[in-house]
């Protein structure tokens, strides 16, 4: 019933991964609006002046491109993941740790994005943390589901 029950877990993490890029690519506006908003720092009062707000599209599009890219990789890996779990619960220990090892790699692609592409560069860096529409939907949010997948993969790692 573990084995079971952490492959299901992996698979929420790859219907997290799906979907977000799914509705991030269905809103493509809305993502580039987003991040452009972000690195613009237009949400914070006269943060647009600051020297590290910019409106290049490069850097723009490179951040639309890494969040839709990570959320796919991650829905990938721990699919793969999931489905080679649950599929060699009742084989080799080395079989099923062949796929608990791609569902935590889809998950620390997910927290390295976003802890590294919301909290370091978004929060830290454009300072999201000063801004009251941004410090709600997008930091809190970012940091409840790197939390929630850390714990996940937490468990998943732990030994059956």
């Amino acid at each position: 019933m573990l084995k079971q029950s952490k492959s299901i877990m992996i698979f929420t993490v790859a219907l997290w991964g799906f979907v977000g890029a799914f509705h991030n690519m269905i809103d493509w506006s809305g993502t580039i609006g987003a991040v452009g908003a972000a690195t613009s720092m237009a949400t914070i009062p006269g943060g647009s002046e600051s020297w590290q707000a910019t409106s290049n599209l490069l850097v723009i599009w490179l951040g639309a491109l890494f969040i839709v890219g990570c959320k796919l990789l991650t829905g990938t890996l721990c699919a793969i993941g999931a489905v080679r779990m649950w599929r060699a619960q009742r084989t080799e220990v080395t079989t099923y740790n062949s796929g608990k090892e791609l569902a935590l790699t889809g998950c620390a692609i997910a927290i390295i994005m976003l802890f590294g592409g919301f909290i370091v560069i978004g929060e830290s860096w454009f300072e999201l943390w000063r801004s009251e529409s941004m410090l709600g939907p997008v930091l809190q949010s970012a940091f409840r589901y790197a939390g929630m997948i850390s714990l996940i993969a937490i468990f998943v790692a732990s030994n059956d």
